[in-house]
């Protein structure tokens, strides 16, 4: 089966596997831990933070990133489309009594800072008080400009707000920039990393901040029942993944980019491609007809009007040809 739906469904390889096998590990909640110990020592250096803490899902990671820098009654401003306004269930306004101000995306991904200037709420006990602003990268494979990340850092100094990353992908933004981690990481004051899209975990978030933020974040995780115990098999395989996992992300941008000029040679409209992430246009009364046929070639992709399709490390190119040849016959029958 070539699953094509998203970088989630990636799958921990042999070497990965084996190397959860040989972890020494502790009590985390004891702080016992070594392998966990050094994996959150990693994301810390990496990041240019001072420390940084493991959770086993970027949902809880965005969440305690939230309660940490807004209190009940206190307000972030966030894309209307962001990950953690959209799609983690309400967990910041349910659990935290914190309000999301969202505003619209430039097409850029970026939000625009006039729009976020707007969105501040006056100092006055009628309205929330405006915390946090925050930003995802990359958002719908879309990087954000190093230019932005400082106007907005800077932005956010002037205004007195935090400034958080929700960095699910923000390795591939490294990678599509040629830069290193810090890089993006000392414009904002906290950031999440995925572990477990493109760089083939099968669990793990990490968020980095400074020393106290962590140990306040740490209670929240806590609280929120993240703290786990020998957890270091899964800090093996995020440390795996930070060796040898990070590089040949661009193999993924290489493929969805290929795979856009196949698509488009073929008579699909192709809407835009972003690193691992390509957007395809489908006619609306021929959306069930693909998406049964691509099932009927063992191919799986989140058919709709507007269809991602999302590379990752366990689909080739060769799978890949596979898919074109696919639809290329469906556009023939």
């Amino acid at each position: 089966m070539i699953d094509l739906r998203s970088d989630t469904v990636t799958r921990p390889s042999a070497a990965m596997l084996d190397a959860m096998m040989a972890a020494e590990t502790g009590d985390d909640v004891y702080r016992d831990d070594p392998t966990l110990h050094a994996l959150e020592v990693e994301a810390a250096r990496l990041s240019g933070k001072a420390a940084a803490l493991f959770f086993p899902t970027g949902t809880q990671a965005n969440l305690v990133a939230l309660l940490c820098h807004c209190q009940r009654g206190d307000e972030y401003i966030v894309g209307q489309q962001a990950h953690n306004y959209k799609y983690e269930a309400g967990g910041a306004a349910v659990l935290g009594s914190i309000q999301p101000q969202p505003i619209l995306h430039a097409e850029d991904g970026s939000l625009p800072l006039a729009e976020v200037a707007a969105a501040i709420k006056p100092d006055d006990f009628h309205f929330a008080r405006t915390r946090l602003l925050s930003l995802e990268n990359t958002h719908h494979g879309k990087v954000l400009p190093l230019s932005y990340l400082e106007q907005a850092w800077s932005f956010t100094r002037e205004h007195k707000l935090a400034l958080h990353i929700d960095g699910a992908r923000i390795f591939n933004a490294v990678v599509a920039q040629n830069v290193e981690l810090e890089a993006i990481a000392r414009y904002c004051d906290t950031l999440t990393i995925c572990l477990s899209k493109g760089l083939g975990t099968p669990i793990g978030s990490l968020l980095c901040g400074d020393e106290a933020y962590i140990e306040q974040a740490r209670r929240w995780r806590k609280m929120t029942g993240g703290g786990m115990r020998q957890s270091g098999i899964l800090a093996a395989a995020g440390l795996y993944a930070l060796k040898h996992n990070i590089a040949r992300l661009k193999e993924d941008h290489d493929n969805a980019a290929w795979l856009g000029e196949q698509l488009s040679a073929i008579g699909v409209e192709v809407l835009n491609q972003h690193t691992n992430m390509l957007f395809v246009k489908v006619p609306t009364e021929k959306v069930d007809a693909l998406k049964s046929w691509m099932q009927s070639g063992d191919v799986l992709i989140s058919v709709g009007p507007v269809t991602r399709i999302v590379t990752h490390l366990d689909v080739s190119r060769q799978d890949l040809q596979r898919l074109v040849a696919h639809w290329q016959a469906f556009l023939q029958q």
